[in-house]
C-alpha cells in the first residue's frame, strides 16, 4: 500500500481500518482458486489482502493518478485496469467468461450503477461483497412491504445479507455517514424465468415511476398506457390496482412482468 490523500471529486474514502480488511476478504469466501475482480482500489489495502488469498486479481479503477502506483504492488497474480467500473465489461475484464467475485469499496455516488453493470451484464458473479452507504445497503436487504428499485435490482440475481456496520472513523477522510460490508450470494432461481431483463426493468422502473400512487396509476404514467389498460393487467397478474409497487413480491413482480409481455 502507498499513501496519496483522497479526492472528493471522486468520492474516495479509503478504508483504513485493516481488520475490515479480513471481514470483507472473509465474507467473499475467497479461496486461492478464486479470480476477484475488485471495484475501486483506491492505495491498495484490500487488494494486497486479496492478492495473498485469490488465484487472480483484476483491479480496475477511475483514478489515473493511482493507476501507476498500483501497478507497481509486486503481486503477479494482480492486474490494474484503468477505466469506469459503470461501464466495464466483465468479459473483457475476464479475457471470456468464466466463474469470479466480485469485492469493492464502492463510491457511494456510483456503488448502486456499478452494481447494476455487473449484475445485468451476462457475466455475472457468483459472490460479491461491498463496501456501501448505510442506508443503500438497508435498501438492497430489505423485504417486500418496503421494496425499492435498489432493493429488486439486487435480489432478482442473488440474496444479499449485512455483515457489518461500519463507523465513519474507519475512512480517511472519515465520511459523514455509516456505511456497511454487505455479502450477496448470486442465484438464477428468478433471472432464468425473465426472458428480457431490461423489459422487465422497464416495467419496474415504471411501477416505481410514482410510489406514493396506487400501482395502477404509477405503472400507466411510467409505461404512457391508460389508467384501464394498467387496471386490466393488474386484474390479469391478480394484483389489487391500489397496492403500491413496494408492496409486491419478486414473485408477482415476474407474473406481472410475463402478462404485461403478452399483452404488448
Amino acid at each position: 500500500m502507498f499513501h496519496r490523500s483522497p479526492k472528493k471529486s471522486l468520492g474516495q474514502h479509503f478504508l483504513t481500518d485493516r481488520n475490515l480488511l479480513a471481514v470483507i476478504a472473509d465474507a467473499a469466501s475467497i479461496s486461492s482458486v478464486d479470480t476477484v475482480i475488485e471495484i475501486g482500489p483506491g492505495r491498495g489495502s484490500l487488494t494486497e489482502v486479496l492478492a495473498t488469498r485469490a488465484n487472480r486479481v483484476i483491479a480496475i479503477g477511475l483514478d489515473s493518478e493511482l493507476i501507476e502506483p498500483l501497478k507497481s504492488l509486486e503481486f503477479p497474480n494482480v492486474k490494474i485496469v484503468e477505466g469506469d467500473a459503470r461501464a466495464a465489461n466483465p468479459d473483457d475484464l475476464l479475457g471470456e467468461c468464466s466463474s469470479y467475485k466480485l469485492v469493492g469499496n464502492l463510491p457511494y455516488y456510483a456503488a448502486l450503477p456499478i452494481i447494476r453493470s455487473f449484475f445485468e451484464s451476462t457475466c455475472r458473479p457468483s459472490q460479491s461483497v461491498f463496501l456501501l452507504q448505510k442506508e443503500v445497503a438497508m435498501q438492497i436487504c430489505a423485504s417486500p412491504g418496503s421494496y425499492s428499485l435498489a432493493s429488486l435490482g439486487v435480489q432478482i440475481f442473488g440474496d444479499p445479507r449485512i455483515c457489518k456496520i461500519v463507523k465513519p472513523g474507519s475512512f480517511s477522510p472519515a465520511p459523514k455517514v455509516t456505511s456497511a460490508i454487505v455479502a450477496i450470494e448470486s442465484h438464477d432461481h428468478y433471472i432464468n424465468r425473465i426472458l428480457n431483463i431490461p423489459l422487465f426493468f422497464k416495467l419496474l422502473r415504471a411501477g416505481f415511476a410514482a410510489p406514493r400512487k396506487q400501482l395502477r396509476n404509477s405503472i400507466a404514467l411510467g409505461l404512457s398506457i391508460e389508467n384501464k389498460m394498467s387496471e386490466d393487467l393488474l386484474s390479469l397478474a391478480s394484483i389489487n390496482y391500489q397496492r403500491r409497487a413496494e408492496t409486491l413480491s419478486i414473485e408477482e413482480w415476474i407474473n406481472l412482468y410475463n402478462y404485461w409481455r403478452e399483452m404488448d
